[in-house]
């Protein structure tokens, strides 16, 4: 027993005046290494990142095609050439994420909805109505239709093809973005889809 100890100390001490003397492992003998921050030690698995939990890794969305809005068996498509044509609104909102104030020009989406039957002022039942907003890359997000309505609330929804001034680019060609949120959690890159469901 005290022969193995004290051959564990001559080694370990060995390798101490290796390294101080020469800069070097002597012998051929090797110690264990860290790995880089993500990278993992030879047979061994990833070494964990400095990434807080939650934190999605911002990954290029799939190309978008147009946008499809659907309100029962009613539907259209929107391009941001259509949608060009429309009467716009600029909002000027700071985003969270980027840490940048920015400014969109955008159609409401309300009035992308009034043509296939929602009420410009839903009262009744109208407001059991709720939008599932999806994009490219299959993020979905949900408003209350009187999240979405001027006459019921003050904030604005809207479907956006410019931000200052100039087009979407890696968010486009459409973009969902919404005034009144502390971040934009429910903004929604490479808009796809608008669908308008009744709650149950």
């Amino acid at each position: 027993m005290q022969a193995r100890v004290w051959a564990r100390t001559l080694l370990s001490n060995t390798v101490l005046f290796g390294v101080l003397l020469f800069g070097t492992v002597p012998f051929g003998l090797t110690v264990g290494t860290v790995a880089a921050e993500g990278q993992a030690p030879a047979g061994g698995t990833p070494a964990a990142s400095s990434q807080e939990p939650g934190m999605a890794i911002d990954k290029p969305a799939p190309p978008a095609g147009p946008l499809q809005v659907t309100v029962g068996d009613k539907s259209s498509t929107w391009t941001a050439a259509t949608l060009a044509a429309l009467p716009h609104k600029t909002v000027t909102l700071y985003n969270e994420h980027a840490k940048a104030t920015q400014t969109f020009s955008g159609v409401e989406l309300i009035d992308l909805l009034k043509p296939l039957g929602v009420a410009e002022k839903p009262h009744g039942k109208g407001l059991a109505l709720y939008v599932v907003a999806a994009g490219s890359d299959g993020y979905q997000v949900v408003y209350s239709i009187g999240e979405v309505t001027p006459d019921v609330h003050d904030g604005a929804v809207l479907v956006a093809d410019a931000m200052d001034g100039k087009p979407l680019g890696a968010a486009g060609p459409l973009q969902l973005v919404a005034t009144g949120e502390k971040r934009p959690a429910r903004w929604v890159r490479n808009l796809v889809a608008i669908r308008v469901k009744t709650a149950e």
